[in-house]
């Protein structure tokens, strides 16, 4: 049974000057719009409940001012909340004095942003160990720890190099390295690709699955594009003008959208593209294996795609990466899937 590590519970952020009395505004039905031009507040966003798994990657995805980048602030608490509660291994996160909030920050936590927030006169390495130094860890390990992250992230031979001298993907590999130096279980990364052009974006989207294959985070991760939160997630969550429009697995986020908004994010995607195979995996229950072909549960459709074509099977068989049957996906239902 999935274990939750982060529990949101109806939280809501107004900004303003009296958010108290604005809540109670909004807790009556008035909406962001209004509470803008009626009553000179904006609406973050609105009850907001969230249950976010233990070493799994949720995304939380929208368009701008759809409240996502203001709520993954709310987890380690650089924006308080105007109500409600956020936990993290069933410790109140709201009842944390300064002291206890700067450890969860430093130990719990890692953040890794947008614009990559490196420190422009430290070289790589001394970016990637800022956090272990604010610890007062022994330099040799703090160096050792670095070093290992820097080549995790395939940056070997620019340990000494100034973030200037860098690319924008090389950059954030080095932010990426410093916020997994510190061996936080909970990774925050707030829109942490989006400043990337398409190529590099990718090359980092494939780093980070597979450091998480290897690492088993909690991640969670902000974008605003529908092909990076179906490729990285392992739950979607979609934010509209504050409020939550639908919280799912990919698949169905894909095949099942509750709301027009939702339908129309999802109408122009190319599933065979982001769709994987234990998306769409059902249960073996004694299914006949004898006409297969096995694939890896990690697999998008696009990669067995013409495998399918070529040998026609009547099942898929679905592996995971020790080769253990974990599930299968009929010929038929694969491309129900991608006709519809």
């Amino acid at each position: 049974m999935s274990v939750v590590k982060i529990k949101i519970e109806s939280l809501y952020k107004i900004f303003g000057r009296n958010p108290k009395e604005a809540l109670e505004h909004v807790k009556n039905g008035v909406g962001k719009d209004e509470l803008l031009t009626k009553y000179s507040h904006v609406l973050g966003f609105q009850d907001i409940s969230l249950d976010i798994y233990e070493k799994s990657i949720q995304v939380i995805m929208g368009l701008s001012g759809s409240g996502k980048s203001t709520l993954i602030r709310h987890i380690n608490r650089l924006i308080e909340p105007t109500s409600g509660k956020i936990t993290v291994d069933r410790m109140n996160v709201m009842s944390y004095d300064k002291a206890a909030l700067r450890n969860f920050r430093r130990q719990k936590t890692a953040m890794v942003f947008q614009r990559f927030a490196l420190m422009p006169h430290m070289t790589v390495i001394k970016n990637v160990s800022l956090g272990l130094e604010m610890q007062s860890i022994n330099p040799k390990e703090i160096e050792k720890r670095a070093l290992h992250w820097i080549e995790k992230v395939g940056l070997n031979g620019y340990e000494e190099k100034y973030p200037q001298h860098l690319s924008g993907g090389m950059q954030q590999r080095v932010g990426l390295a410093r916020a997994l130096t510190n061996d936080a279980d909970i990774l925050l990364m707030d829109e942490a690709f989006s400043a990337l052009d398409p190529l590099i974006r990718k090359d980092m989207q494939d780093i980070l699955l597979q450091l998480q294959s290897e690492l088993h985070k909690t991640v969670v991760f902000i974008t605003h594009d529908l092909d990076e939160a179906l490729k990285l997630g392992d739950r979607i969550a979609i934010l509209k003008d504050g409020k939550m429009d639908q919280e799912d697995l990919p698949a169905d986020i894909l095949l099942k959208p509750k709301t027009e908004y939702v339908k129309k994010f999802v109408e122009d995607v190319n599933r065979s593209r982001v769709l994987k195979a234990k998306h769409i995996m059902k249960e073996l229950n004694g299914t006949d294996l004898s006409k297969s072909i096995q694939v890896n549960e990690n697999d998008f459709i696009e990669k067995f795609i013409d495998k399918i074509v070529e040998e026609k099977p009547e099942m898929i068989v679905v592996q995971d990466k020790q080769n253990n049957n974990v599930g299968c996906i009929s010929s038929k239902r694969l491309s129900e899937i991608l006709k519809k």
